[in-house]
């Protein structure tokens, strides 16, 4: 499938994208839903942290985090950003770029649900990217917010839900022996369609 789309492309790079991605779930990947998300501050400068893919929001790549967090100040509605999976065991690369915005309360609220409920009061013990004098101060946070919610449903804290990435342009890389790997780049268009274009590796 991998080398044939490489040279008879599909139209559109979802279903390509979900393939690669089922692909590392199977491999025995440690993480095959981690990705790179970087990001540029209000001055260009940029920013690069691991994030871990949650799923497609029809066709929107998204994952959640901390609306406190350092990241969060640069992911503003519509901010550019570009992700980026390295899955070694297969050796692939799958890169997007695109714009970024919120997800509503519901589904943030909805998926802080299915969480388990250590990183749920983890997400009410930790304010991210916040100083903090030593490990025994955080663990104690989390020891308070275990007795803030015991005996009770831990509910999603304002502060914190999910964003969705809509891709403009999307490249699958497979490596190869002598370096002569494949690339191919989709570039989305206004009228919702795609172009794709063969690169040299």
């Amino acid at each position: 499938m991998t080398n044939n789309n490489f040279e008879n492309p599909p139209a559109s790079p979802l279903n390509w994208m979900k393939a690669w991605i089922a692909d590392a779930q199977g491999a025995g990947c440690r993480e095959p839903a981690a990705m790179s998300l970087a990001t540029v501050d209000s001055a260009g400068r940029p920013s690069n942290r691991i994030v871990l893919f949650k799923g497609f929001d029809r066709e929107r790549l998204s994952f959640y985090s901390n609306y406190e967090s350092r990241k969060a100040a640069e992911l503003q509605d519509g901010a550019p950003v570009a992700l980026c999976f390295w899955w070694d065991q297969l050796y692939r690369q799958l890169r997007i770029e695109g714009a970024v915005e919120r997800l509503s309360a519901e589904q943030s609220a909805s998926y802080f649900a299915s969480r388990p409920r250590g990183s749920q009061l983890g997400a009410w013990a930790s304010r991210q990217s916040r100083p903090i004098a030593d490990r025994q101060t955080l663990d104690r946070q989390y020891a308070d917010t275990e007795t803030r919610f015991a005996g009770r449903d831990v509910p999603c804290p304002a502060y914190w839900g999910g964003y969705a990435v809509t891709p403009a342009a999307v490249e699958f890389w497979q490596g190869l022996g002598d370096r002569m790997h494949d690339r191919r780049a989709y570039t989305a268009q206004p009228d919702e369609s795609w172009t794709s274009t063969r690169l040299q590796p």
